[in-house]
């Protein structure tokens, strides 16, 4: 924020100063409310724009409150700048294996960083149109910039730069996100580090970078800057990479990283930090073996804090802690006009999930009466999500070990991408589609694809999994050939052949005979 209490995001070039007019116009001057509300939205990153655009949509009276940057996290400093950067590296780790496809790249070619963060900082300035402040007022939404705080149970003051307002309402959904933290890793604050959200403000490449925490933030970053010549060191506590996912998956895709470039310090122990006058030295332990590392740059890429800090929540009863707002399943605060959605109340850090769990919000708060829409439940929600490496790494539902931690028998089937001719063609064959059943049952409990295009494909077990469809309606479902998708089918046909007994093919057969007479 600059001295009057503007947004501003770096470098201030012209698709930034678009940005910035879209999503926090200077000279925006807050509506004088007019009557109680139906329902105020402090917050307006994902969760609060679907919740206050679908509320206007169904024509309840709105109020969306943002102090910084409306879209939030995922328009800002997360999911668009980064797919955007993502997508530049893979292009560039393209070209240098161009000669397998018979393109010869002559020596010299140039890489210039500075225009694909110019190409990214243009298309985020382009998408942030669908978060601007000007298009929710045409949507029937009454948009207020500036810092909302609860002074009462239904009362809401937003102080903006040309004077408060005080808003009343009947029901409330706060959805103020979590911002990045750092570890307590001694000498980190002194010697200065990178977030997701500082890190899209680059604008000249780093040569040497340090990555600490190899989670889905780290791993993308972390291979994207080696992919565009950066030497990576990547250090995590833990073993290998994304310690949250199938360790089979991990593995195919640090495999990848280190082709890539990637240095893993992983299983890392006494990180310490040290700026010195010329760079910045990582000091670790891995695997028995005493590094000391010089970067240029520290990506941080582990820890999230809610925001629950100067919203007034305790004015509004409403009860927290450190993990964030505590919600019961249907979304609702200990305050029971007032709901919270996203990052704010979620263990699901996801833009997806804020989406889904403002929907919820709206149900519930807009239809409290259980003959209309009925309560939606946040537990009852089928949850995907993915890593966008190369290659991705996309779940849904539960791991094998986790469903049998939940008392169910599951049988698990695995269909390499070797196998899938697509795969082979495009030269994506590293990687595997995985699905875990219920015993005696076609149930989909979980499914985890890793593939180039693991986040397109993982869709078809969702719906599966929501539906109650299950292995047959997947393995009944034509895919066209040749895709990469028909790793799904084929996963489920294992299953399919594993149930056909012995038995039964002795049977078929003496029918065949029969028939044959």
């Amino acid at each position: 924020m600059n001295e009057h209490g503007q947004s501003l995001i770096l470098p201030n070039d012209e698709h930034n100063q678009q940005l910035v007019a879209n999503v926090h116009p200077s000279d925006w001057v807050n509506p004088e409310p007019t009557g109680r509300y139906n329902i105020v939205v402090v917050g307006a990153g994902t969760a609060g724009l679907i919740t206050a655009v679908i509320a206007a949509s169904l024509g309840a009276k709105v109020a969306l409150i943002e102090k910084h940057l409306m879209g939030g996290d995922c328009l800002n400093v997360g999911c668009v700048p980064s797919k955007g950067v993502i997508r530049a590296a893979r292009v560039w780790a393209d070209l240098r294996k161009a000669s397998e496809y018979g393109l010869h790249i002559p020596a010299g070619v140039k890489y210039d960083f500075g225009t694909v963060m110019a190409r990214m900082r243009k298309l985020r300035a382009r998408i942030s149109h669908n978060d601007s402040a000007q298009r929710y007022t045409k949507l029937g939404v009454d948009m207020y910039i500036g810092s909302g705080r609860f002074v009462g149970s239904n009362t809401v003051q937003v102080e903006g730069p040309a004077g408060d307002r005080i808003l009343t309402f009947a029901k409330a959904a706060v959805c103020t996100g979590a911002r990045a933290t750092a570890p307590p890793t001694p000498g980190l604050q002194e010697a200065g580090y990178l977030t997701n959200e500082t890190i899209f403000s680059l604008t000249e490449l780093p040569q040497r970078i340090g990555v600490i925490g190899a989670g889905p933030i780290g791993c993308e970053l972390a291979q994207a800057f080696a992919r565009f010549g950066s030497q990576v060191y990547l250090i995590e506590a833990t073993h290998g990479i994304m310690p949250n996912e199938d360790r089979d998956a991990a593995g195919i895709v640090e495999q990848q990283m280190v082709r890539d470039g990637v240095k893993l310090l992983c299983c890392g122990k006494d990180l310490k930090v040290l700026k010195t006058n010329d760079d910045k030295r990582l000091m670790v332990d891995s695997h028995d073996q005493q590094y000391d590392v010089p970067v240029d740059e520290i990506l941080v890429g582990v820890g999230r804090t809610p925001n629950v800090e100067n919203v007034g929540l305790e004015a509004a009863g409403v009860h927290y802690d450190k993990n964030g707002i505590k919600v019961n399943a249907r979304l609702q605060t200990s305050n029971p006009n007032i709901y919270a959605a996203g990052d704010v109340c979620s263990r699901y850090k996801f833009t997806h999930a804020a989406d889904a769990m403002a929907q919820i919000v709206i149900q519930n708060a807009l239809f409290p009466h259980p003959l209309s829409l009925g309560y939606a439940n946040v537990e009852a929600l089928v949850m995907p999500w993915c890593t966008f490496t190369e290659p991705e790494v996309a779940h849904v539902g539960m791991y094998e070990k986790e469903a049998k931690q939940k008392g169910f028998e599951v049988e698990t089937y695995t269909y390499k991408l070797d196998e899938v001719d697509r795969a082979i063609l495009d030269g994506e064959e590293e990687g595997f589609a995985r699905v875990h059943i219920q015993k005696g049952t076609d149930k989909i409990l979980g499914a985890t694809i890793v593939a180039a295009h693991a986040g397109e494909m993982i869709s078809e077990f969702s719906v599966a999994m929501k539906a109650g469809g299950g292995a047959k309606a997947i393995a009944g479902t034509i895919h066209p050939y040749p895709t990469q998708a028909e790793v799904n089918k084929k996963v489920v046909n294992l299953w399919r052949k594993a149930h056909f007994s012995q038995g039964t093919k002795n049977i078929l057969v003496k029918l065949f005979a029969w028939m044959r007479r």
